[in-house]
């Protein structure tokens, strides 16, 4: 796999300037050839392939298939028994509830925790809707958008807060740019690790022409201590677009995660609107572990991001709601717990 070369090596969103020959471009969503070059669409991961169709060959593997909108593959019944376990009790709500509360890591005040993802992944959805468990009502604290492009455009920390007026639990939340899916869109590889080392401070703004640096970039911390560093990558997909995101994605993110990896930072993934692609879980939540369809979006995802299937855990986050729900609440704690297991893991023993 490519090594970067640091500033100029790999970008997300932007053209970069390379050496003749020109190296082909990466973005999130394809790949460009070099002007003059002959461009090859990249094959579509089809969430139909991952349940077994016949019809389409492995997408990996043939270069001919097309883009495919997302659509429900023929109902199956669902599991006999969960291929999870998750107790779905009032009493583990509360668990849940009383761990994230009283979680404090040994080696830092609070445990930062970035969302990387595309745009209208979901990344703040999920952050406003893990303080809206425990607000008890649904709330948008981070701002929330529905367009095509990013609607975050500087990278913010969200405290999670347990109780009003009490002082925050030891979760940071770090919301940044959606990874972008054109030339000009999304932060640069530099940038994104920057942000993880800690150098970029709390309300830059990011820019496809203007990398993070020392000489330019307001507040760079040039010696981060390691209470300002990230201390474990969640990567937010959505399931609805898993058969549109194209095939040059899959590299891009694998290389973004073995640079990630480096650094000793651990990794997790969250599947975001698993309910739009299952009716049954949109009609009941508690078959999110039973459905067929999810199961294979999961599966899909963790192929996406070159790691293993028990690393991704779907959620349903709050939308149209005015009121939580307790499913809800407890897919979504669940998510959060899993999250900080691997954050302890970093408190206890270090950058792996």
């Amino acid at each position: 796999m490519a090594k970067s070369n640091g500033l100029f090596g790999f970008s997300f969103g932007t053209a970069v300037p390379a050496p003749t020959p020109a190296p082909v471009l990466f973005t999130m969503g394809r790949k460009e050839e070099p002007e003059g070059g002959t461009e090859e669409k990249d094959p579509v991961v089809s969430l139909n392939d991952t349940l077994g169709s016949k019809e389409v060959p492995s997408a990996l593997n043939d270069k001919k298939e097309t883009n495919k909108a997302f659509s429900f593959p023929r109902l199956s019944p669902g599991l006999e028994s969960p291929w999870r376990v998750l107790k779905w009790t009032e009493e583990q709500r509360t668990t849940l509830m009383k761990n994230i509360s009283s979680y404090k890591p040994s080696c830092t005040e609070a445990a930062r925790v970035l969302l990387l993802g595309p745009v209208g992944s979901g990344k703040s959805s999920f952050i406003s809707s893990v303080q809206s468990v425990f607000n008890g009502r649904v709330t948008n604290r981070a701002m929330v958008g529905s367009f095509s492009i990013s609607f975050t455009k500087k990278l913010q920390f969200y405290k999670i807060r347990s109780l009003r007026g009490q002082q925050p639990d030891g979760l940071v939340l770090c919301d940044t740019m959606g990874l972008g899916d054109s030339a000009m869109t999304g932060p640069t590889l530099h940038d994104v690790l920057s942000v993880i080392q800690g150098h970029v401070p709390e309300g830059h703004v990011f820019s496809p022409v203007q990398p993070v640096n020392l000489s330019q970039t307001l507040g760079y911390r040039k010696r981060p201590s390691l209470e300002e560093k990230i201390h474990c990558v969640a990567f937010v997909l959505d399931a609805v677009k898993m058969s549109s995101y194209h095939g040059s994605l899959s590299s891009s993110f694998q290389q973004l995660r073995e640079h990630i990896s480096e650094l000793g930072i651990h990794q997790v993934a969250l599947l975001t609107h698993v309910d739009l692609v299952c009716p049954e879980t949109a009609q009941d939540v508690t078959n999110v572990y039973k459905s067929r369809v999810v199961q294979a979006a999961i599966n899909q995802a963790a192929a996406l991001l070159g790691m293993s299937s028990s690393y991704v855990v779907p959620v349903k986050n709050y939308s149209s709601e005015l009121d939580v729900d307790h499913n809800t609440d407890v897919l979504l704690l669940n998510a959060v717990d899993h999250i900080l297991q691997l954050t302890w893991k970093f408190s206890e023993e270090g950058p792996f």
